[in-house]
């Protein structure tokens, strides 16, 4: 989220890391992305927690690149003694397997011992402008209306929130054409400038603009309204039946011991439930959803078999 940056830079300088012990590593957490996202942010709040409760020396580990691959590929070939955990986003384990297929470098399933869910976040659909209609059912009457027009952009190809739109399209019978953007800013400009109909992108990202009546957040993609304006209503609320859940979840390397992943699941979730932290995570958008180990993996089953349709029609390949 690109108001996190300013702060998070900050924040991140004042983080000095602990001298290691002379007899063990600290605890990793590998995150895929650069320091002063919402991953990251969600990752040193919850070291500097564990450090605590722990009593060990926990880090942030940032092996960012290739779309967050490269973070689980160092999870993967971890020891599976406990002290390796990936933060990151859900899709790593949902959509990008759906992508990839036979070509990525892991088994989402096989090789990793799911920990525990941490955050989640609200995608919306948008209207800007160009489209005279103040509620998702009268705003796909028009894209109907106006093939040629009805156009979604997204912070880029491969995103959820690209097969976001192919599931609306896919549930209404209604095409959508799909415009990437490198990010979600360049996308809410163009919305706020005519220049597409929609856009499907965080929540958090476009509630400023929203709020201040530059554009229309007519859904929450989630499965429940999202706190920060409980007057959007979800897509299922509104007839659609599509609901995406975003999330952050933590993930260990298959083979660690049950005990020991028990013992990092009440450590991540008594982090995740501390005050302080909700608070800090809220003023960004984002809101505690903590997990037990099985419901994480109930959960990455259900999302699996969810995207594989939307991706499939899609076409979309990746690199």
């Amino acid at each position: 989220m690109r108001r996190l940056i300013t702060a998070l830079a900050l924040a991140a300088s004042t983080l000095a890391h602990p001298a290691l012990a002379e007899d063990k590593q600290p605890i990793r957490l590998v995150i895929g992305v650069p320091a002063g996202g919402s991953i990251d942010l969600i990752a040193r709040l919850v070291a500097e927690k564990m450090k605590d409760s722990l009593n060990d020396q926990v880090i942030v580990d940032i092996r960012a690149g290739a779309g967050g691959r490269l973070a689980v590929q160092e999870t993967k070939k971890s020891a599976p003694d406990g002290r390796t955990i990936y933060v990151g986003a859900s899709n790593t384990f949902t959509v990008l397997p759906n992508i990839y297929g036979d070509r990525l470098e892991y088994d989402p399933v096989k090789d990793f011992t799911p920990v525990g869910r941490l955050v989640r976040f609200d995608l919306g659909f948008a209207a800007g402008p160009a489209v005279p209609a103040q509620n998702i059912k009268d705003a796909l009457a028009w894209a109907k209306a106006n093939p040629s027009k009805a156009t979604y952009g997204t912070p880029g190809p491969g995103t959820t929130s690209h097969f976001v739109g192919i599931m609306i399209a896919n549930a209404t019978g209604i095409p959508l054409t799909h415009v990437p953007y490198k990010g979600g800013t360049p996308a809410i400009n163009d919305l706020m400038g005519g220049h597409v109909a929609f856009v499907v992108n965080s929540f958090a990202d476009m509630n400023e603009q929203h709020q201040a009546g530059r554009v229309r957040i007519l859904a929450d993609v989630g499965p429940k309204r999202s706190p920060l304006d409980m007057n959007v209503p979800t897509l299922k609320e509104s007839g659609i039946n599509v609901a995406a859940d975003i999330a952050i979840d933590a993930y260990a390397p298959a083979g660690v011991p049950v005990d020991q992943v028990k013992r990092l699941n009440t450590v991540l979730m008594q982090a995740i439930n501390a005050p302080d932290v909700q608070e800090r995570l809220r003023t960004y958008g984002l809101f505690p959803a903590p997990s037990s180990p099985d419901e994480l993996r109930v959960f990455q089953e259900v999302e699996l078999k969810l995207w594989a349709e939307p991706i499939k029609a899609s076409g979309f390949k990746g690199d």
